[in-house]
């Protein structure tokens, strides 16, 4: 599980581990809503009111004006053959219900950036809402220090780590959990 604000570098990261290893597979969370489709599998209401009935619902979270779902069936898809879903978050409460929602090896890593870099990576990565990124940078560093208890078994810091490290970092954690 990849946690951090906007544009710390969680596809980037992502994107290493697959090139490292090919059975890290990113996780595409379940999209309700309109903007970007790229990265994520597009739903309806409906298919997201099915999954709550289910109990199917991981972990829901709504931001940007649109709804993302890490889901029981697709975490289980994502791990099928002994794939390794790499699953993005941006909030604590993510963190903790994944895990104990969906039972499996996980490791959890901080990533991050200063808000200055996210505000100069978000308009590059072509975001058109860098304002609510930054209003996103902000809540995310709020809920950090809410939980200073929180574990993490790997924090980078990815102005000053390339992503190929990072990946050789995490999939060293990984191997050895």
């Amino acid at each position: 599980m990849l946690y951090g604000p906007p544009a710390a570098g969680k596809d980037t990261v992502t994107a290493a581990l697959t090139e490292l290893d090919a059975r890290y597979v990113p996780f595409t969370r379940l999209k309700i809503g309109t903007g970007k489709t790229q990265g994520y599998r597009m739903g309806t209401p409906e298919q997201l009111a099915a999954l709550e009935a289910c109990g199917d619902v991981i972990y829901r979270n709504d931001r940007y004006g649109n709804v993302y779902v890490v889901d029981r069936p697709g975490l289980g898809q994502a791990m099928e053959g002994g794939r390794t879903p790499v699953v993005h978050l941006g909030q604590m409460v993510g963190m903790e219900q994944v895990p104990t929602l969906f039972p499996a090896q996980w490791v959890r890593v901080l990533l991050w950036c200063s808000k200055e870099t996210t505000a100069q990576r978000s308009p590059q990565r072509g975001d058109t809402d860098t304002a609510a990124r930054l209003a996103a940078w902000d809540a995310t560093q709020a809920d950090l220090a809410a939980h200073p208890q929180a574990q993490w078994e790997l924090r980078v810091d990815t102005e000053a780590t390339a992503p190929h490290e990072a990946a050789e970092r995490i999939d060293a954690i990984v191997r050895a959990s």
